[in-house]
This record gives C-alpha cells, sequence and structure tokens, in this order.
C-alpha cells in the first residue's frame, strides 16, 4: 500500500497541487502552440519554443534542470555527479541531466545562433545593399531602437546586462537576441525569446501604421530607378571584406557575422554547391528545433510569470517602434541632400526581419502608387539589419560580456 501511495505522490498529477503556477505556465505554452499553428505566427520557432516551455513545465519530467545553469554558468560537475533533487517523500536524491538539460549547451555556448546565421547567409543575396551602399545607413539607423531602449530599460531598473538583452529585441532578429540573451541574462531567455518572435511575425501589423505616420502620401509615392546589375566578384568579395573588418572593429561579434558571411561566400562562390544547400535546409531545420526546444525549457513559471515579463514585453514593442522610425526619418533626412529622392518606406525594413520587413516596404508603398515597385530596394536596408544587429550584439557584449 505504501508503494501505490508514493507512487500516485510521484506522479505529475500531485505535484500540480505542490505547484499550481506550472498549470497557468502550461496553459501560457497551449496559447502559443495556438498562435504558432492556427494563427501561424513565426510557426517555425514559436512551436518548438511553446513545446519546451510545456515539457519544462510538467511536474517530475526533469527534462531541464536550471540548477545546471545559475548565475549564468556551466555547471559542468553536475553532469557527472547529477542534480540533487528532494523526491515526494521528502528525501533528497541525485537526479541525472535531462533531455533538454543536453540540447541547451548548444544555446548557453552559443552555437546554435551562429548556425542559423550560416543558414540565413546561404539565403541572403546582398546584391541589392552592395548596388545601393547608401542602403547600409538606413540600415544602422534602424538599431536605434536598440540603444534607445537599453537606455529605458536601465531607467527601470534593469541591470545592463539585462537592458541589452531587452534591446536586442528592436533588431527584430530571434536568433541574434538568442544569442546575446544567453551570454548576458539567460534567466530572462524564455520572455525575450518569446517577445522577439512574436513581434518579427507581427511586423505586418506594427510597422504600417508607424510608416504612414512619419511620412506623406507625396513621400510615400516616390518612385525609385531599377538597381545596377551587381558582379560576381563584388559579390564574392563583399562577405570577405564585411568579416575582416567587423571582426577587426568588434571581435565579440565575429561569431554571428562570421557564420553569416560564410553561408553567404557557400551561395555566391558557386564551387559549394552541397555545403549551400545543407546549410540552408538540412542543418538549419535541426537547429532550429534543437534552439527552439531549448529556449522554450528555460521558460519556467518562476522566470516567466512576474512582472520582468511585462516589461519585457512592453519595451520590446517600443524598441520594434523606434527601430522602425529610425530607419523612416534617416530616409527623409537624406532626402534633404540627394538629387534622386530614396522613399522613405524603405527604411522601415532597415529592422532585420527578413524578407517581411521589406515586403511590408513594397504592400505600403504599391497602394499609394499602383507603380511603385520596391521590394528590391527594401532589401538593401533589410539585409543591412541583419548586419546591424549582429553589430549591436557585439557592442552589448564588449561591454557587458
Amino acid at each position: 500500500m505504501q508503494a501505490i501511495i508514493n507512487f500516485l505522490n510521484d506522479t505529475g498529477f500531485a505535484r500540480l497541487g505542490q505547484d499550481p503556477l506550472c498549470l497557468v505556465m502550461i496553459l501560457v505554452s497551449c496559447a502559443l502552440l495556438y498562435l504558432a499553428i492556427v494563427k501561424k505566427f513565426e510557426p517555425l520557432l514559436l512551436l518548438p519554443i511553446a513545446f519546451g516551455m510545456l515539457l519544462t513545465n510538467l511536474p517530475g519530467a526533469g527534462v531541464y534542470h536550471a540548477e545546471l545553469f545559475a548565475e549564468g554558468h556551466v555547471h559542468w560537475e553536475m553532469f557527472s555527479t547529477g542534480i540533487p533533487i528532494t523526491n515526494a517523500v521528502g528525501e533528497t536524491v541525485m537526479e541525472n541531466p535531462g533531455l533538454i538539460d543536453i540540447l541547451y549547451l548548444g544555446v548557453k555556448l552559443g552555437v546554435y545562433p551562429s548556425l542559423i546565421f550560416l543558414g540565413v547567409g546561404c539565403m541572403t543575396d546582398f546584391g541589392p545593399l552592395i548596388a545601393n551602399p547608401k542602403s547600409l545607413l538606413l540600415g544602422a539607423a534602424a538599431q536605434l531602437g536598440i540603444f534607445i531602449t537599453y537606455i529605458g530599460a536601465t531607467l527601470l531598473g534593469f541591470t545592463p546586462d539585462e537592458a541589452g538583452s531587452i534591446g536586442i529585441i528592436g533588431g527584430a532578429d530571434g536568433p541574434t537576441a538568442i544569442y546575446v540573451t544567453s551570454k548576458l541574462a539567460p534567466h530572462l531567455l524564455g520572455p525575450i525569446a518569446v517577445a522577439a518572435y512574436s513581434y518579427m511575425a507581427l511586423v505586418p501589423v506594427i510597422q504600417p501604421p508607424i510608416m504612414k505616420l512619419l511620412t506623406t502620401k507625396q513621400e510615400r509615392m516616390i518612385q525609385m530607378k531599377q538597381l545596377r546589375e551587381v558582379t560576381k566578384t563584388e559579390k564574392i568579395l563583399f562577405p570577405i571584406v564585411v568579416t575582416i573588418f567587423v571582426s577587426l572593429m568588434l571581435p565579440s561579434a565575429a561569431p554571428l557575422v562570421g557564420c553569416l558571411m560564410l553561408g553567404n561566400l557557400f551561395r555566391e562562390s558557386g564551387v559549394v554547391d552541397r555545403l549551400n544547400k545543407t546549410a540552408q535546409n538540412e542543418l538549419m531545420n535541426i537547429v532550429t528545433i534543437f534552439l527552439g526546444i531549448s529556449v522554450g525549457a528555460t521558460a519556467t513559471a518562476k522566470n516567466f510569470l512576474n512582472f520582468q515579463t511585462l516589461s519585457i514585453l512592453a519595451l520590446g514593442v517600443i524598441a520594434f517602434g523606434l527601430g522602425t522610425a529610425g530607419g523612416v526619418l534617416l530616409a527623409k533626412f537624406m532626402n534633404l541632400f540627394l538629387k534622386e529622392k530614396i522613399n522613405p518606406l524603405i527604411g522601415s525594413a532597415g529592422v532585420s526581419a527578413v524578407p517581411m520587413a521589406a515586403r511590408v516596404s513594397q504592400v505600403v508603398g504599391q497602394k499609394e502608387n499602383p507603380r511603385n515597385f520596391l521590394l528590391m530596394h527594401a532589401m538593401g536596408p533589410n539585409v543591412a539589419g541583419v548586419i546591424g544587429s549582429a553589430v549591436a550584439a557585439g557592442v552589448f557584449l564588449a561591454l557587458f560580456g
């Protein structure tokens, strides 16, 4: 009879009574699964994130142990000796690391985000940026939201490490946000990842009102000339030059920028088709699964259900809005000095949600002028934003890492 009682006390159903907040987190994870599956909000990453959140909040499952990564360090000794936990009868026993504990090492050591960037590089055409170098400035201006939000977060009481991690949400680049947060503020990884990918999915909702508010109808109707054709030599030299320059300027950004540019070199060189296809398909898909589940597992009730999470969600949307505004306003400022005017709508694409932000610029511009074809022009700031967010990450890591 005692054995049966011990068995019943050890079930997850019994443990729910000991920690009812787990039930709340299970409901939150189910809501995120609904958004991913039914509403299609960034499903490729939101779905595994939500399922990782579900797994980690099932009492007794033991798939993830925050103790292994306490205080921002990997406690390697526990991987061999086990993790001390209290069982149903109040005894302290040693439990082996769970599945997600092992997978999370890829996040903690910065492996997964860098590999994601490798795949992104294979799928990115930097031609529009090379053809119109001015768009690099628009991509840089769109990082304005990152640094203003950093200042706002520190004023609200977040530490510099936490504020930097929150500010990166404004770059609209999920892997970069995860990379920085895993280094600087791993206890905030769950809410920051959810915020970053949620706002990336909401680009078509958040950006258009800001773009219209900051531009006149006449500005939105500006037509831009077709971009010049970029040579293959230029496309091959670009990733090499950018890697050298950025890595020498900000060594802490080298893993992200280096992997991004290596992937692009795979694409443009034309001599490693097998590597190119593998990096942008099989490798990226596998890493996306591991990254999503691992990040979602950090969203425990203790880390997620608090005022900090609400603050992060609010600051994240502010960062995103300011990033959009920064690109648009710089384009308007540049028009004061340019003979060939830029349509300010392409400035909003400076956030690194590729290619969604560029498509939003195209859609908004074509509503004002059906002869407007802004997509390729907007891709310049859009891919520049990918580089810009990686550089911003390098700045924070250099300052606080």
